[in-house]
């Protein structure tokens, strides 16, 4: 607390996820943003001119392509980038060639060695996926991934998707948050969209990896590119509100089941008015408990299926308000 301890510490992962909050409330936090091509440029250039620490030495001219490439594929790492410039050196770069000098060998003292996009390609070898599947990337990519599909962006979401893929996610994991999307931002604007996800999940559990993986991707397209509605989602949150701030209200009686003898001698189902029993096959009697009759939870969006859901609403309104004071029949 009085500043006797200087403590410096580096890490790459989320300091919120490793370290605790006493420690982090005592600390400055600098976040290190990864270089940008830009930066990663400049460095490989420095390191191609420094005679005492760098390649300057060798006199090696990078083709522009080929450092454009290498500044790309670093991934803003500038570690990654100076070890492959080292090892396209190491491998000796492109053979000397002179245009148009066929049969003699050429004078070529006068030229520098060149490394050529092949060379840097070749020293790149395999790009590993920027991804860990217990940090912050993890929480990061999932969060794009149901956003991109919740924007309807099929592409960013495929991206996505793919790259959670490539870095070895769980693709069960992932399936869970395909259903959860299905059900929060899809809805009853197409009910199909759980369907398919349910599907996709099934699929990839019997046919493993990586043949499993098209059918996730069949799924994350069809809810990316269907009709969203949120709106089962917020009338299920506003029910549970309503479930805690009532939570005895007891239900109506003409609606409570009787299997016995005493339950029917003190109410219970007296009054019921069974739906078949009208020709719409609708009844316009009281379900709610009387505190909370009135109360709408689900308003149905102008989207996909909901329009029709939200036909259906009205039409049953319009039966409730024709019904009015009628008394409810006997059944």
């Amino acid at each position: 607390e009085r500043g006797t301890i200087v403590l410096i510490g580096a890490t790459t992962e989320n300091p919120s996820f490793e370290l605790t909050g006493a420690l982090l409330s005592r600390s400055r936090v600098f976040v290190l943003e990864p270089l940008t091509e830009d930066h990663i440029k400049v460095l490989v250039r420095r390191a191609l001119q420094d005679k005492d620490r760098g390649l300057g030495a060798g006199g090696w001219v990078l083709e522009d392509d080929a450092l454009a490439l290498l500044a790309r594929e670093a991934d803003g790492d500038a570690r990654r980038a100076l070890s492959a410039l080292e090892a396209a050196v190491e491998a000796g770069g492109a053979r000397f060639e002179v245009p148009g000098s066929r049969g003699l060998a050429p004078d070529t003292s006068h030229l520098a060695p060149r490394l050529t996009i092949s060379d840097i390609s070749d020293a790149l070898q395999k790009r590993f996926a920027r991804y860990d599947k217990g940090g912050e990337e993890h929480y990061n990519l999932i969060s794009a991934l149901h956003k991109a599909m919740r924007g309807s962006d099929p592409d960013a979401a495929l991206y996505w998707l793919a790259r959670m893929i490539d870095g070895g996610e769980d693709p069960l994991y992932i399936a869970r948050r395909v259903v959860r999307a299905a059900t929060e931002d899809v809805g009853l604007a197409d009910p199909m969209a759980l369907t398919v996800a349910l599907a996709a999940k099934d699929a990839l559990h019997f046919l493993g990896q990586p043949e499993g993986e098209l059918a996730l991707a069949q799924a994350v397209l069809y809810i990316a590119t269907a009709p969203k509605s949120n709106r089962a989602y917020t009338a299920w949150g506003e029910a549970m509100i309503a479930a805690k701030e009532h939570p005895a209200e007891g239900v109506p009686l003409h609606i409570r089941n009787a299997p016995t003898k005493l339950m029917k001698e003190l109410g219970y189902g007296d009054g019921y008015d069974y739906a078949h029993a009208h020709p719409e096959g609708y009844s316009a009697q009281r379900y709610m408990p009387e505190k909370l009759e009135g109360m709408v939870f689900y308003e149905p969006t102008q989207f996909g299926f909901e329009k029709e859901l939200q036909k259906r609403i009205e039409w049953w309104n319009r039966l409730k308000r024709r019904a009015g004071a009628e008394p409810a029949s006997e059944g």
